[in-house]
């Protein structure tokens, strides 16, 4: 009885309490006052809750991102370099080792923009990823001419950009011919035959503008010394621009399925388009700020690169054609060679040709002609004289893959005999070199 009696008057105090609630808000201004703040609260809870997880997701994005692409290659460990080069230079002005250091933290970047290029391509589809693919592949190589340019390096200009169409074509290619072919040695691989002949035509093309202003110059024949070599590249880079041009359109417009693989009968090769269902890693705008953060930082330390060109040669004691033919190339296209040779590997033999030869014919169709009309912009005299011993290893290197990719089949012979012309002709700029 004791214990029953506080429970009875606490349950009556309670009822007396709720009745009091009641009362009030029965009431219609005190049911507005007290609705209005209790609203209110909850509002501006809600809108503050909001915002702080928009932030977090912000953030978390943010930081995937660049765990996903800055952290998740190797390669990428070489970064650091780049301002290391520019601390080096700001200290202490040793040019070999400046330009050593920017070398080196320009080899990451160049295969990060690669990257975010294949992330776009997810986005723009496949013909037109594929040339955005090859646009910024090669892009390293042209910012560093035009800073070349600038510096009034012609040769340089000349020698790199030949030096990456002769790596892509022989180097590249035959080491990708060789390890695929190692690797299925129990069958021929197999790709377009169609595509590699195209693009065997527009390498001649190029050869044939780079032939006649050499021959021109070599046989004495101008009108004007010096001016109608001139006036003659400016105008075959204008034609080959033009051609470039009209190439691309035929790829968009009547040969977007061109760079399907093939199987042996000829027809698509399932097996390996289904292997090639990804999903993207980063979304379309974030690859295009990637995209224009690498393109940004790359032209950033192109600048320290080709003004180091001339003090590492001295400290060295290499000389500028070795840089520019055999060092500058590796640049841009390290991964690119990496890659060529993996995807060979794999039995995707049109990819490897679509880097290697892909990106041979952009640089000699475009990336010459435009280094030309650049020049003529900032008024340097660039021409499409590349020297006699230049043009014709290069016409010869065409010939010699034409001849062995007429037929749309590829073993490790092939490849073999491709590395041994690269070797050859490494040792050939080699000798070259030295006697200059």
């Amino acid at each position: 009885m004791s214990y029953k009696l506080p429970v009875e008057m606490e349950s009556k105090d309670n009822e007396s309490l709720h009745e009091f609630e009641d009362e009030i808000l029965s009431i219609p201004e005190m049911k507005g006052q007290k609705s209005q703040p209790i609203q209110a609260l909850g509002e501006g809870s809600f809108s503050g809750g909001l915002q702080a997880r928009g932030n977090k997701m912000w953030r978390n994005a943010v930081c995937k991102s660049i765990k996903t692409v800055v952290f998740s290659n190797k390669l990428n460990m070489l970064m650091p370099f780049g301002p290391l080069a520019i601390f080096v230079h700001i200290f202490t002005g040793h040019n070999g080792w400046v330009f050593f250091l920017t070398l080196l933290g320009i080899t990451p970047l160049a295969e990060r923009l690669g990257y975010a290029t294949e992330q776009l391509a997810f986005y723009t589809g496949p013909t037109v990823g594929g040339l955005l693919n090859a646009t910024f592949g090669n892009a390293t190589e042209l910012i560093i001419s035009i800073y070349a340019l600038k510096h009034g390096m012609l040769r340089v200009v000349q020698q790199s950009l030949l030096g990456s169409i002769l790596s892509n074509m022989l180097l590249v290619l035959g080491c990708a011919f060789f390890s695929g072919g190692l690797v299925f040695q129990e069958k021929e691989q197999v790709f377009d035959k169609a595509t590699a002949v195209m693009n065997s035509g527009l390498l001649l093309m190029a050869v044939m503008g780079l032939l006649f202003p050499a021959v021109l110059h070599f046989t004495h024949t101008e009108v004007h010394f010096g001016k109608s070599e001139l006036a003659l590249s400016r105008f075959s880079s204008c034609i080959m621009l033009l051609a470039y041009a009209t190439y691309l359109f035929y790829q968009l417009k009547s040969q977007k399925n061109q760079y399907v693989p093939l199987n042996e009968e000829g027809a698509q090769n399932e097996e390996n388009s289904d292997d090639d269902d990804e999903t993207p890693e980063i979304s379309k705008w974030e690859s295009i700020i990637w995209l224009v953060i690498m393109t940004s930082w790359i032209s950033f330390l192109s600048e320290y690169l080709v003004n180091a060109i001339e003090g590492a040669s001295v400290s060295w004691k290499i000389p500028i054609s070795f840089i520019s033919v055999i060092l500058l190339p590796i640049v841009g296209n390290a991964a690119e060679h990496a890659s060529a040779v993996m995807f060979a590997m794999k039995d995707k033999l049109d990819i490897s040709l679509g880097v290697a030869i892909g990106s041979s014919t952009q640089i000699s169709m475009f990336g010459i002609p435009f280094c030309v009309v650049i020049g003529w912009i900032m008024g340097r005299p660039m021409d499409l004289n590349f020297q006699l011993f230049e043009t014709a290893t290069l016409f010869i290197t065409v010939l010699v893959v034409a001849f062995l990719l007429q037929d749309g089949t590829s073993n490790y012979f092939k490849g073999c005999c491709k590395f041994l012309c690269s070797c050859r002709s490494f040792s050939c700029r080699s000798v070259l070199i030295v006697l200059v």
